[in-house]
Formats: structure tokens, C-alpha cells, sequence
């Protein structure tokens, strides 16, 4: 069960309408290795966890991803509300205008929707908890791909505050991968009873 805080994690105030830079941002909400995704994939993967620790890192994780997903709609929200028809053809937004006008859709800076096969759900701890530091090390590359295209300090804020979480979350992934790789590696014994010892 989750609380949801009626605020965002972290402050988003931008002031300047940018649709070009919305165009760039939106794929951290929809495309291959954004926010949408990962939440999925960090809340689908719990399931198959074979420790406490590690269920709860993914849950964790996932749910902040939810949150960071409410930021990168905000950022884009934020970037196109008051933008003009002229400023939207500009930054050739007008496919996606005429599409969805300035509402937030899950797609890449590409324009290609969202698609589950982003992400993967195995079964297999060590191949999950793998996949996830490197989805984690991707995102990051993207947000420092997204910063260095970005010249409004309101949104090159924002964009280090999740750039940051995502080396934290890297970081927890890898003490999570540890931990589920001493405990499939630990030897366990159990008693075996044979023929001859047991009671009649």
C-alpha cells in the first residue's frame, strides 16, 4: 500500500517556455530507459526477489521512479503550458501537437510511444538485479545528455537533482545484488534420514 505526498520530490518552477527542450526531456517519461520504465521494471522484478532486502529495495526504488515520473511530466507540462502554435512548429512538435495538443504522453525524444519491451522481468535475481544497474547507469547517461542540451538554470536544477538518484539508486542495486549473492551461495544443510535410523 503507498501514501502519496502532495508535493513533488523536489521543486519544479520553471518559468521560460522551452517546447524544443520538452521535446528532449519527455523521453525520460516514455522512452527506452526513462522513469515509466524503470518503475515497471523495479515493481514487476519484486516479485521474484529471494531476499527481504532486496524486495524492498525494488520496491523502494520503484515507487521513487513514480515520483521521479511525476517530476519529468512536470518539467515537460511546465516547458509547453504557455508556449505559442509559432514556438510548438519551431521545435517541430507540430506531429505531437496534433496528436495530444500540449497534454503529456509517454513517448521518446523520437516520437516512438511507449512499449514494455523496454524493460524485462526474468525471474532469475542476479540477471534482474544486473539489468537494473545498468538501466540505472543509462538513465544516468541520459540526464547528463539532457543537462548538457539545457541552458535554463530551472531546468538544469531539476535534471541534477534526478541525474543524482539515479547514481544513489545504482549504488543500492549493487548492495542489493551482494546480499542475494551471499544467500544463493550460502551452502544450507538439512537433515537426511535413512532407512535404517528411522523410528518404528
Amino acid at each position: 500500500m503507498w501514501s502519496y505526498d502532495k508535493k513533488l520530490e523536489y521543486p519544479i518552477k520553471i518559468k521560460n517556455p522551452n517546447p524544443r527542450m520538452a521535446k528532449y526531456i519527455i523521453t525520460q517519461y516514455g522512452g527506452p530507459d526513462g522513469e515509466l520504465g524503470a518503475a515497471i521494471r523495479y515493481l514487476s522484478q519484486r516479485f521474484s526477489m529471494v531476499t527481504p532486502q532486496a524486495k524492498a529495495t525494488l520496491n523502494d526504488i520503484g515507487t521513487e521512479e513514480l515520483a521521479h515520473l511525476e517530476m519529468v511530466g512536470t518539467m515537460v507540462k511546465q516547458l509547453t503550458e504557455n508556449a505559442s502554435i509559432d514556438e510548438i512548429k519551431r521545435a517541430d512538435l507540430g506531429g505531437y501537437y496534433s496528436d495530444h495538443d500540449k497534454a503529456v504522453y509517454p513517448v521518446s525524444a523520437s516520437g516512438v510511444p511507449f512499449t514494455a519491451a523496454y524493460l524485462q522481468s526474468k525471474g532469475d535475481p542476479i540477471t534482474d538485479l544486473t539489468e537494473d544497474m545498468a538501466a540505472e547507469q543509462k538513465a544516468r547517461s541520459t540526464y547528463e545528455f539532457l543537462i548538457n542540451l539545457a541552458d535554463d538554470p530551472d531546468v538544469i536544477d531539476p535534471l541534477r537533482f534526478l541525474r543524482e538518484r539515479e547514481v544513489v539508486h545504482f549504488q543500492r542495486f549493487g548492495e542489493a545484488l551482494r546480499i542475494v549473492e551471499e544467500y544463493l551461495n550460502s551452502t544450507k544443510f538439512f537433515p537426511v534420514k535413512t532407512p535404517g535410523t528411522m523410528k518404528k
